[in-house]
């Protein structure tokens, strides 16, 4: 039954903890990364446990706020909150975090979390376009390969960074299926639970399983499982949205919307795209591929853009929501591309979501959507 495969993924942490658990009794590793930027294929290749971080719970935020400014993204906060609760299992029990200069408030953040944590930094170029940034951008995973494996006494061959490709290739064709199963005029699933199918760690053989089981059944589901019909097409564009901080996409599938494309990167963005498996340098099919990934902090960012037209065509969007966390400036600043985009090139509505981690403007947010959705219905009429 698909609802087997739906309801593996809702015990997701639990069984993500279990198999780092398992990892470390057996004396293995586990690297905790912030980021999309960091390749997971490096730490696989090292034979650790990539582990996703983020913070997404509203409730890590008040003891950040001894540290950090109210004002900062509640992202940020979250994430550091879990720290100095010692909340996350995960984070407690890493043998290194990976992080990347991809705003300067996580950059700041990342010097106060390893007063207690083993830290690495990646520093990313934000000049897509620039050769001399590419390089430097390889020279940094080149890095970090050594140092991972000075730090975890691991050999990372070319032959095991090609495995690791292998592996997280399997795992983003898997997921870009099930992503593209809302292509349909009535997907089987909602784009809530499509966010639901993903997993903190990275290639665990369960999961893998379950991404299989999804495939194929999720095709053959009831009716009366299905979104409600007439829902609007939402494409939705912005912050990701971590594990524990999906309200958004469940306002907007509470009001009438459907999110048939999460163009973030806790949606579609970073497993768009394969890496080749067999280059001559498995470190530069890595580099290019990561960096490649559109991120607000980049400059220009013609990429965002251009995956804007391309999943709003395949995926039939009527309507664009950006979702900005609050003080997230990158993103803020550039949804003034993203609106002219919408409206004046592909003539969709558009919305523009500023909120942080609190159900506090619900309300609010959800009278905007409803009208967002009116407008989509009456240009339908």
């Amino acid at each position: 039954m698909p609802e087997s495969a739906i309801s593996w993924f809702e015990d997701m942490v639990e069984h993500c903890y279990e198999s780092a658990t398992k990892a470390k009794e057996s004396g293995g590793k586990v690297v905790g990364i912030m980021c999309e930027y960091t390749p997971r294929e490096l730490i696989i290749a090292a034979g650790a446990l990539p582990v996703c971080l983020c913070g997404g719970s509203a409730k890590m935020i008040p003891a950040a706020e001894a540290h950090l400014p109210a004002n900062l993204c509640p992202l940020i906060k979250s994430t550091f909150g879990y720290s100095v609760n010692q909340a996350n299992p995960f984070l407690e029990m890493a043998d290194l975090l990976v992080a990347e200069t991809t705003c300067d408030g996580k950059k700041k953040m990342y010097e106060l979390l390893a007063e207690r944590h083993p830290m690495y930094v990646l520093e990313l170029p934000q000049k897509p376009e620039d050769p001399d940034a590419r390089a430097h951008w390889m020279s940094e995973l080149r890095k970090l390969r050594g140092e991972l494996e000075r730090r975890l006494g691991a050999e990372i061959t070319d032959a095991r960074l090609r495995d690791a490709i292998r592996a997280m290739n399997r795992e983003r064709s898997l997921r870009r299926g099930l992503a593209e199963m809302m292509r349909d005029d009535t997907p089987p699933l909602s784009g809530r639970e499509l966010l639901e199918l993903k997993s903190l760690i990275s290639c665990l053989p369960k999961d893998l399983a379950a991404y299989e089981r999804a495939l194929a059944t999720l095709p053959r589901r009831a009716a009366a499982k299905r979104p409600p019909q007439g829902s609007v097409r939402v494409l939705l564009t912005g912050v990701p949205t971590p594990h524990g901080a999906e309200r958004i996409v469940e306002l907007i599938e509470n009001h009438g919307g459907l999110v048939v494309c999460q163009e973030n990167c806790t949606g579609i963005k970073p497993i768009a795209d394969d890496i080749p498996e067999d280059s001559g340098d498995p470190i530069e099919a890595l580099a290019d591929a990561y960096f490649h990934l559109p991120c607000s902090i980049m400059t220009p960012n013609e990429r965002r853009r251009d995956k804007l037209r391309r999943f709003a065509h395949d995926f039939r969007a009527e309507c664009i929501v950006e979702l900005i966390w609050q003080s997230c400036l990158t993103y803020d600043v550039e949804s003034a591309y993203t609106r002219r985009l919408t409206e004046q090139e592909l003539g969709l509505p558009y919305l523009r979501v500023e909120t942080d981690y609190s159900p506090s403007d619900d309300a609010r947010l959800a009278m905007r959507l409803e009208a967002l959705f009116e407008t989509v219905r009456g240009a339908r009429r």
